[in-house]
């Protein structure tokens, strides 16, 4: 029986966003508690006047955590039908992990010196059973804020009343591709801007460097080619019940060809009446957004 009380618990190693899913939660309507003993968890979601949705942040710190207890908690809560129970994961590469606490020369809560290295393998070990048992496994490794929200958004926004989320994302290949994308189409054909001087230090949003990769004599038909994908595959998207379509266009440096086309094939879309949102991730990066 599907129950109308959703629940999502959010766990994860620290520094993997744990903290910036929940606020996305909580926009999207989520009643929201961070670090709740586990003792009181199941009292909480039992209660007659508690708000759903409901969305409960736990992490190793969480007093009486272990991850058996955890399961046994969600298992208990699923059984008794009176609750939708999803375990939502966010995982991230002990690189990365390392990297973020190095940045931020914050203490890791399980390493017993100024080295979170250590820290950062305990918890994942640690939390191991907890990421096999996942309903919703988010990697977190290569993503910035706005990306977390866009996968946030894309498992949890409730589709009742909502259009077709549409995103449209430049990015380079050298960095592999961006998390979470649905269709992705290369640019690296087309010529390239990076090799005239004076085109060198703009990027795709300059009318100049748009200019010159329109240019192409495989432009236009490469254009018109996706536009016509994209209106036949957009209702059928939608009536299919999907309310987000992430769609990347690639280049070699992600700052010319894949920035130009993109803005390009928005604008068409948007004259169409499609709401649409852009994403530049190598320019993002640069800019420091």
């Amino acid at each position: 029986m599907t129950s109308d009380r959703q629940l999502v618990i959010v766990t994860g190693p620290s520094g993997a966003g744990r903290s910036s899913a929940l606020h996305v939660l909580e926009d999207l309507g989520y009643d929201v508690v961070d670090n709740l003993p586990l003792n009181l968890a199941e009292t909480l979601v039992t209660e007659e006047n508690c708000k759903w949705p409901l969305a409960l942040g736990i992490h190793t710190r969480t007093r009486r955590f272990t991850p058996e207890t955890l399961v046994e908690t969600i298992d208990r809560l699923s059984a008794e039908g009176m609750v939708d129970v999803s375990l939502l994961y966010l995982d991230c590469a002990r690189d990365a992990l390392l990297r973020r606490y190095s940045e931020t020369r914050r203490r890791h809560p399980m390493a017993d010196s100024a080295d979170p290295t250590e820290g950062i393998a305990r918890e994942l070990a640690l939390l191991a059973p907890l990421r096999e048992r996942a309903d919703t496994l988010i990697d977190t490794s290569t993503m910035n804020v706005h990306d977390l929200r866009r996968e946030v958004e894309r498992w949890y926004a409730p589709d009742a009343g909502r259009d077709l989320s549409l995103v449209l994302a430049s990015f380079s290949y050298k960095r592999g591709l961006p998390q979470g994308l649905d269709l992705v189409f290369d640019c690296r054909f087309l010529r390239n801007p990076h090799w005239e001087l004076s085109l060198r230090a703009s990027d795709g949003r300059d009318p100049a460097v748009s200019a010159y990769v329109e240019q192409d004599p495989s432009y236009w038909e490469f254009h018109d080619k996706v536009m016509k994908l994209l209106v036949f595959l957009l209702p059928a998207y939608r009536s299919e019940g999907k309310s987000h379509l992430s769609i990347g266009f690639g280049c070699s440096g992600g700052r010319h060809r894949s920035v130009a086309v993109t803005e390009a094939m928005a604008k068409a879309l948007a004259e169409t009446g499609q709401p649409v949102s852009i994403r530049h991730r190598e320019l993002e990066r640069r800019e420091g957004v």
